[in-house]
C-alpha cells in the first residue's frame, strides 16, 4: 500500500514545480523564488523521485512537460492556490486589520481616489494601503497584489469586478477665454472640430455620434492620447474638442477650465473602472473593508455628478419668455 507520507510532497517541490511550468524554464523560476538554478532543479528532481512518475522530458536543456505532468500540474496550481488564499484569510482575518497591495490607473487614482483617501484613513485607521507601480496585464495570481481599480467592461478572467464610476462621459471643449474656444450650438457642429481619442477606446466618438443621430463624421481622426490626464489638458490647451469619464472632469468643469458646450450631449459608456481582485482573495479582511468603503463612496460620486450635470443642463436651457 502507498504510503501517506509519499501522498504528501513537501510544498516548496510543489512549489518549485508549478513556478518552472508557470515561468517555461528553471531559470526565470529560480529568480522568481529567490533559489539558485541548480537548487530549483534538485527540487524538480526530488519531486519526481517521490511521486515515482517522470513530470518533464528533457532534451537539449529544454523541460516539457508529460501528459502526465500537464494534469498534475493543474492540480497542484489550483491547489497552491487555495492554500494562499485559506492563509490570507487566517493572517488577514483579525477585526479587518491589515496591508493592502493595490494598483491603479494614474488618472482615476490621481483625480478621483487620492482625494478620498483621508476619508478612509480616518474611518480605517487598521488598514494600511500599498500602491504598487500599475500594470496593462494584471496578473491576478501575483502575490504582491491584492486588488486593482481597472478600466473596462467589469470582465476579467478570474476575478470580481466591482463598477465604481466613469461609464458617464462628458463632451468637453476648450474654455471660452481660451485662443481655441469654440461656438458650438448642436451637435453637427462637432464634424469641423478636431476631435482628441483615447487609445483604448477608438470607437468612441462613434458612439457619440450614433447617441445623438450626427452622420457624416470621421470618427477615427484626430490626435490620439493614452491618459485621460493629457486629454483634459489638451483641451485645457485649445487644441480640440473631447469624450472624458465625467469623473476624471468635473472640477475642470466646475471651475472653468474646460466647458460643456453641449450640457446633456455627452453619452453612457458601456466602459468604466472597476475595482477588480482575484476570486481567492474574495474573505481577505481588509480587502473587504476597503472595497465597502470603496463603493459607498462611488455612490455619492454618482450621486454628486447627477446633480451637477442636471444644474449645468438647467442653466444652459433658454429661458422662457
Amino acid at each position: 500500500m502507498t504510503s501517506l507520507r509519499r501522498l504528501n510532497p513537501p510544498v516548496h517541490l510543489l512549489r518549485a514545480f508549478s513556478t518552472v511550468v508557470r515561468f517555461g524554464g528553471v531559470s526565470r523560476a529560480a529568480e522568481a523564488l529567490h533559489l539558485t538554478q541548480s537548487a530549483v532543479s534538485k527540487q524538480v528532481q526530488e519531486l519526481e523521485k517521490w511521486v515515482g512518475v517522470t513530470l518533464f522530458e528533457r532534451s537539449r536543456k529544454r523541460l516539457t512537460l508529460t501528459p502526465a505532468g500537464e494534469r498534475y500540474e493543474r492540480s497542484v496550481r489550483a491547489l497552491l492556490s487555495q492554500l494562499e488564499a485559506a492563509t490570507l484569510e487566517l493572517i488577514t482575518s483579525d477585526d479587518r486589520r491589515g496591508a493592502l497591495y493595490l494598483s491603479v490607473l494614474p488618472t482615476i487614482g490621481a483625480k478621483w481616489l487620492i482625494p478620498r483617501l483621508p476619508q478612509f484613513q480616518q474611518r480605517e485607521p487598521q488598514v494600511t494601503l500599498h500602491f504598487v507601480p500599475y500594470v496593462h496585464s494584471y496578473d491576478f495570481e501575483s502575490p504582491t497584489l491584492d486588488c486593482s481599480i481597472l478600466f473596462g467592461d467589469g470582465h476579467w478572467p478570474g476575478a470580481r469586478a466591482h463598477y465604481l464610476v466613469g461609464q458617464q462621459v462628458a463632451l468637453i471643449a476648450p474654455p471660452d477665454n481660451s485662443p481655441g474656444a469654440l461656438r458650438l450650438r448642436s451637435p453637427e457642429d462637432l464634424i469641423n472640430c478636431t476631435r482628441l481619442r483615447h487609445v483604448t477606446i477608438p470607437d468612441a466618438w462613434a458612439q457619440w455620434s450614433q447617441a445623438h443621430g450626427v452622420t457624416g463624421m470621421r470618427a477615427l481622426d484626430g490626435p490620439q492620447f493614452d491618459q485621460f490626464q493629457s486629454i483634459i489638458r489638451a483641451v485645457m490647451a485649445g487644441m480640440g474638442v473631447a469624450l472624458v469619464p465625467r469623473c476624471l472632469v468635473q472640477d475642470e468643469i466646475a471651475s472653468g477650465l474646460v466647458t460643456e458646450p453641449l450640457p446633456g450631449h455627452g453619452y453612457a459608456s458601456h466602459l468604466g473602472y472597476w475595482f477588480c481582485y482575484p476570486e481567492g482573495r474574495s474573505h481577505h479582511g481588509a480587502l473587504g473593508t476597503f472595497r465597502n468603503w470603496l463603493l459607498e463612496s462611488a455612490a455619492q460620486s454618482s450621486a454628486a455628478m447627477i446633480a451637477a450635470s442636471q444644474a449645468g443642463r438647467a442653466a444652459a436651457a433658454p429661458t422662457a419668455a
